[in-house]
């Protein structure tokens, strides 16, 4: 019953950073805003839902290669994402140009 309770800890933790981005930082929503970030290499980091189509997903995958930018998996599908960007819509993708208050990126979303 442990692992459960460490993922719930760990997507509320990833939410939470991600709804302190939404108040103070600055990002973009959306597959061609996210691409549009990183080919000017703006983006800090990329985060792109479970359910985002393969193709898509390795696409955002090279160009954060490229770019020398993280990415994180989210590990709720879109509709998931939108939510815990305070949205009322699906959000495939999201980059983050400027993490504001919230400690996403110096932490890293993996190591919660």
């Amino acid at each position: 019953m442990a692992p459960p309770k460490k993922v719930k800890k760990t997507a509320e933790t990833i939410n939470s950073r991600l709804a302190l981005v939404m108040k103070s930082g600055k990002y973009t929503l959306g597959y061609k805003s996210t691409l549009k970030t990183l080919r000017s290499g703006k983006s800090k980091l990329v985060i792109i839902s479970s359910n985002c189509p393969p193709l898509r997903k390795s696409e955002i995958e090279y160009y954060a290669m490229l770019a020398k930018t993280s990415v994180h998996h989210y590990a709720g599908g879109n509709v998931d994402l939108g939510t815990a960007c305070g949205k009322f819509y699906r959000v495939s993708s999201l980059s983050i140009t400027d993490p504001g208050d919230s400690d996403i990126i110096r932490s890293g979303p993996e190591a919660q």
